[in-house]
């Protein structure tokens, strides 16, 4: 009985012990689970702005538990999800079980995480200046139309707005867009805003601050530079304005009608200068949670679909994917705006009913301070036409003496009538001196320095503002992919930094295509959710 209860004994023993190993066990399998699991919650964070990998290790690491990881595999290459699995082993040395031949209890675990994104905000910023003319245009056309058309094409639950950027030397915001926002110097002959510096300064355009509205003058088409002439003397109608009253190149808000963007971006005009921070800044502006007082007030007038309320969603937003296509062919040409004392208010500059003009100047000395451009000479009153009689050696002529104080033209009168480069020299340089250059220079503000080709354009404080809205941007995650399409070295480097790690494609002719749908690949999967 003595031998036989020592048995019983021994084997409550080894009972007892295998119990204690394997609770010790399951309990440090479950730490290890447990640990697993939240370090790739951690990881997979849509806001997790850390290296996937890097973020594991360190969650293991405080928890003593390094010598578990086994394996860590990230996958960060979709902009609408990321997913992280975390490879484990339990491995466990027991007290009793080794005297059954057991020396350890392992087995593997894994634990995985995965946040997606269901909506999303599209901003297509495309360059529409001069040199996209001929076959570039149309290749932008073609790889666009079929991105908007892909994108929206499965978007049965009105997820994906997509808001249309086109840019030159500026951006036609549109008679709706403009209203809803401080601008100042009014006028409806074109809906461009002259952004100031500090704009750049935050992701949002604040409703608030005072922008000027760009003057719409002919600053860049030429007039003669000899004695007096009416040869080129009026406006342009469109060429080589900074803002043109184009609507093909006017911003499209919000929108998720194949039709309406298709038909727009078939009908885009290449033409014009390039602002690329321009068009950024307005592109974000309208994925910034700012805007959404603006979006929603649209849609109350029924210019912006109605279930695109509320949009843009805040930054923060666990469902929401915003998105910028920045695409340029060039760099940043030199910024050209009418100077401060130019813009608004009464001029100098008197036009009487026979079409000729006269100019007061105020530091002239003497009494005759009236410049009277067509005869080359100096009065004591500005033009009111003259009395001729006699003909021929024998005809002679007497200026008409106005009565009254008369009216000068208001500064926009004037550029509505003339061409900037034919005040300077008409008005200023053939009357008061000094070069052309010098009174262009007075009349308007340049934003850097045109050099000869093959030397880039100085235009470094463009450049630097459209990083740092690129930096602003990328702060708060948003996707910025750029696009350099066979555009020059300073302006392919720009794009690049300004674009999203692995974001950006470099790329020739036909290829411009493939850019869009490889983008279009990493968004699509947005449309199948939920």
């Amino acid at each position: 009985m003595i031998f036989f209860g020592l048995i019983i004994l021994m084997i409550m023993l080894f009972a007892g012990g295998m119990a204690v190993d394997l609770m010790r066990y399951e309990s440090e399998r479950t730490r290890i689970q447990a640990t697993a699991d939240a370090a790739a919650l951690a990881a997979a964070s849509m806001r997790q702005t850390r290296d996937a990998t890097e973020v594991v290790e360190d969650w293991f690491a405080r928890a003593d538990l390094s010598h578990a990881l086994t394996r860590v595999v990230p996958d960060t290459t979709s902009l609408n999800y990321r997913r992280v699995r975390v490879e484990t082993r339990t491995t466990t040395r027991p007290y009793f079980m080794h005297m059954m031949g057991v020396d350890q209890l392992s087995s593997a675990g894994i634990g995985s995480a995965e946040e997606r994104r269901t909506n999303v905000e599209i901003s297509l910023v495309l360059d529409v200046s001069g040199s996209m003319d001929g076959t570039r245009i149309q290749r932008l056309r073609t790889a666009a139309v079929e991105f908007v058309e892909n994108t929206l094409a499965d978007d049965t639950e009105n997820r994906v707005s997509i808001s249309l950027v086109p840019y030159n030397g500026q951006v036609d915001i549109g008679p709706n867009l403009i209203t809803k926002y401080n601008i100042t110097q009014r006028h409806n002959n074109s809906y461009c805003v002259d952004l100031p510096p500090s704009v750049y300064a935050s992701a949002g355009l604040s409703r608030t601050t005072p922008m000027p509205q760009h003057v719409h003058a002919d600053m860049w088409n030429t007039s003669g530079t000899g004695g007096y002439t009416t040869s080129n003397m009026a406006p342009e109608a469109v060429t080589n304005r900074w803002c043109m009253n184009n609507a093909n190149n006017r911003v499209r808000v919000l929108s998720n009608n194949v039709n309406d963007l298709r038909t727009q971006i078939n009908n885009l005009t290449a033409i014009g200068a390039t602002s690329i921070d321009a068009g950024l800044r307005w592109g974000a502006a309208l994925i910034d949670p700012e805007a959404r007082t603006v979006i929603n007030e649209l849609a109350s007038q029924g210019a912006v679909n109605t279930v695109f309320r509320g949009r843009p969603f805040d930054y923060t937003d666990p469902e929401a994917l915003k998105v910028i296509v920045l695409m340029t062919d060039g760099e940043h040409f030199p910024n050209e705006f009418i100077a401060e004392d130019y813009r608004t208010g009464d001029s100098d500059i008197y036009k009487h009913t026979d079409g000729n003009y006269s100019i007061y100047h105020a530091s002239r000395s003497g009494a005759d301070k009236f410049w009277i451009p067509h005869k080359g000479a100096w009065r004591s009153h500005r033009w009111a036409g003259e009395s001729c009689s006699g003909s021929g050696s024998r005809r002679t002529c007497t200026y008409t003496v106005p009565s009254g104080a008369g009216t000068p033209l208001t500064w926009p009168q004037v550029w509505n009538e003339l061409r900037v480069y034919w005040v300077a020299q008409q008005l200023y340089v053939r009357a008061i001196g000094g070069t052309l250059a010098q009174r262009m220079n007075q009349l308007r503000v340049r934003e850097g320095v045109l050099n000869d080709a093959p030397t880039p354009h100085d235009a470094f404080a463009m450049d630097a503002r459209l990083l740092q809205l690129c930096t602003q941007l990328k702060e708060r995650n948003v996707a910025i992919f750029g696009i350099a399409f066979e555009a020059p070295a300073r302006g392919t480097g720009l794009i690049r930094d300004c674009s999203s790690p692995g974001r950006f494609f470099d790329v020739q002719g036909l290829n411009i295509s493939q850019a869009f749908r490889n983008i279009r690949a990493q968004i699509s999967a947005l449309r199948l959710t939920q």
